[in-house]
């Protein structure tokens, strides 16, 4: 396999058209010299793929991980008790991305994105031609929600622009971006399990695993970054240093959505950090759950501990980032927004975010905004949603909403701060996508209160409660004793689902 070359190989594949690449931050700024109305604001989104908000310094986290978050708060809006639509990254991106929860979109399961008849739906199109609209999913999951709504993106920018290695063959394809992921990337040459072509296959293995072993690893002493089930490899330092050159040459106004994949495992923290947090710092050991995968508290706590270090690496280059875009002026008249997908689980048996499970750390996520211009802090700690993003910048920038919202207006925004709302976190990626959901776990915030319901997993339902004013460790179950409560709450919950499910129900 040594004489075969990249190029060889992707004609092999039929797929050796020259590829697109993005062009250099110069030329693009030689390309838009229109720069249209730069009155109206611009709007960032930078989210940090598999980020808990329960682990970071910023939300009160014991280890110093987001010193850099916290000088950005300082003049920005923070929310405290802000939860993901779901917890892994399809659900949780297309929340965000069309302002509904996944039964509504049904973006469930691996294999799904937002459903037919709800793909125009989407924030770049809320936007609509007035704003350059751009789009950096350097996630793959995030990919197969966000090439949906490729007719309504501007500018695209594959998950390898800023990277050091790449063995993606849909960026071949960047025409019919979505069904070439699905077909070649996750099928066809997949990474992990055994791939659908048996030749073609392992010579792709083969020549990846070559080059990537060439790449030089300094500055990270576990390796460089790289995408956990995909061919991809980058460095932090590539990744901000390119998206710093990148914004202010966009034609203004521009909206933004950057996907990154840090803190995302596998965790690679750069030497700076490495080893930083061996301090022998022990979070509150917790019963192993029965849905968990069992794993022991020492894997549990140092798989915390390199996750910990990779989000102070990242942080520190987002400081850096962060002194670019105040020397350029970009915070004077941009919306900056800070916020995940989903966060990370390390508790209970569980490490990351593979898991039915729906307790806090893996579905309370960062949200902060610095409005354009903004000096003071503010801080919001009633309940909110990655749903409500989409309502609160369509307001802000005056743009209508799509035609299906079931998000609300973020407070500090226009919205008022209703601590006894119901907002829902769904997780379902074992239930077929246009299919009642039989096998799902559902959270329901309201209040002060969280319900949690299991369905589908054994012969019987059942439900968790618990009171995060009082337990925000979710250690005492009160669904047994305060059948009142446990009562109105689940009434609610199941009406919302039955609901949901009935476009689906013979």
């Amino acid at each position: 396999m040594s004489n075969i070359s990249r190029r060889s190989f992707l004609k092999l594949v039929g797929a050796a058209a020259p590829a697109i690449l993005f062009p250099a931050a110069t030329t693009w700024a030689e390309k838009h010299l229109n720069q249209g109305d730069s009155s109206k604001p611009n709007v960032i989104i930078l989210l940090f793929d598999a980020m808990s908000a329960r682990d970071l310094s910023l939300y009160g986290y014991p280890r110093p991980t987001s010193p850099n978050m916290e000088r950005f708060a300082e003049h920005a809006t923070v929310y405290h008790s802000h939860n993901s639509g779901g917890n892994y990254t399809i659900p949780g991106t297309a929340s965000l991305l069309t302002g509904t929860y996944p039964w509504t979109s049904r973006a469930l399961n691996y294999s799904s994105g937002v459903k037919k008849g709800m793909v125009e739906n989407n924030i770049f199109r809320a936007f609509g031609e007035e704003y350059h609209r751009l789009a950096f999913p350097q996630s793959m999951m995030a990919n197969f929600v966000v090439s949906q709504f490729q007719d309504d993106i501007n500018s695209f920018l594959p998950a390898d622009t800023f990277g050091k290695l790449n063995f993606l063959l849909s960026n071949y394809f960047p025409n019919d971006r979505n069904m070439a992921l699905r077909a070649l990337d996750d099928f066809m040459f997949q990474m992990q399990a055994k791939p659908a072509s048996m030749v073609l296959g392992p010579a792709n293995w083969s020549l990846y695993y070559r080059n990537s072993a060439r790449l030089s690893q300094k500055g990270y002493p576990m390796g460089l970054p790289h995408n956990s089930t995909y061919p991809l490899y980058f460095s932090l330092e590539d990744l901000f240093s390119g998206i710093t050159s990148l914004i202010p040459s966009l034609p203004q106004p521009y909206f933004t959505y950057l996907h990154l994949y840090p803190p995302h495992a596998p965790y690679r923290a750069s030497e700076r950090f490495d080893s930083k947090f061996i301090d022998g710092y022990w979070p509150e050991a917790k019963p192993v759950h029965r849905f968990s995968d069992g794993f022991s508290e020492t894997k549990i706590t140092t798989t915390r501990r390199r996750y910990d270090e990779y989000i102070a690496s990242l942080d520190w280059e987002f400081g850096k980032l962060m002194d670019a875009w105040e020397a350029e002026g970009v915070f004077e008249n941009s919306y900056v927004i800070i916020t995940s997908d989903h966060g990370e689980l390390f508790e209970r048996g569980e490490a990351r975010h593979t898991t039915p499970l729906l307790f806090d750390p893996v579905v309370h996520i960062p949200l902060l905004i610095s409005a354009p211009g903004q000096k003071a802090r503010s801080d919001v700690y009633s309940p909110t949603n990655a749903v409500d993003v989409l309502p609160t910048l369509m307001k802000l920038t005056g743009k209508s909403l799509p035609s299906q919202t079931e998000g609300q207006l973020l407070p500090g925004f226009g919205g008022i701060e209703d601590f006894e709302r119901s907002t829902f976190t769904v997780e379902a990626k074992r239930n077929p996508a246009l299919a009642p959901l039989k096998k799902a776990t559902i959270a329901m915030r309201k209040g002060t209160h969280k319900l949690i319901y299991y369905t589908g997993y054994e012969a019987k339902d059942s439900f968790e409660l618990y009171d995060l004013n009082d337990d925000i460790e979710e250690m005492h179950d009160l669904y047994p004793e305060n059948p009142a409560i446990a009562k109105k709450l689940r009434e609610e919950l199941l009406e919302s689902l039955l609901a949901a499910d009935k476009p689906y129900t013979k």
